[in-house]
């Protein structure tokens, strides 16, 4: 089970029809990783109806950026178009909107890695567990080496029990 927060900004990213792929810790959670998150990750295709579909989604829900400095700062189309990575806030919670993970990933190569999902009724693109696992190497953050045993041993027991990675 998603938390509501969590699944409340993923109906919202369904219902505006954005065009996405969920990565990051909540796609290592759906695959079975015993962990915790507190946002959602997305990257988004970059086509103008979808960068519009995904401006207009963020007015909605009221987001901003996570300042340092406190500031309210706003997504627009052009921030979206400009900014590889935009970290939000909204009334639903977190959401990352990212243009490319791991080296230079964009929505086009990562959608050939990920599979469709029900999550509680909706369906989502999801980012398989082994290329999350690449991305956070890749990224080589201390949030996310801490995490990386427990989800290469849950790559390990899908792989062992035939399941995709």
């Amino acid at each position: 089970m998603v938390k509501t927060e969590l699944f409340d900004t993923l109906r919202a990213l369904v219902d505006a029809e954005v065009t996405c792929v969920l990565v990051g810790g909540l796609a290592a959670i759906l695959a079975g990783t015993p962990m915790s998150t507190f946002d959602v990750d997305i990257v988004y295709e970059t086509g103008e109806d979808n960068l519009r579909r995904l401006a207009h989604l963020l007015e909605r829900l009221h987001a901003c950026y996570r300042d340092p400095a406190g500031r309210r700062i706003e997504p627009t189309i052009d921030r979206l178009r400009g900014q590889r990575v935009n970290l939000l806030r909204s009334y639903l919670g977190d959401l990352d909107a990212l243009q490319e993970i791991g080296n230079g990933w964009r929505y086009e190569t990562l959608a050939g890695w990920s599979t469709w999902t029900d999550i509680d009724g909706l369906r989502v693109l999801v980012l398989g567990l082994s290329r999350v696992i690449e991305a956070k190497e890749i990224a080589n953050r201390p949030k996310d080496l801490a995490v990386l045993f427990v989800m290469r041993n849950t790559l390990e027991m899908r792989r062992q029990k035939g399941l995709p990675t």
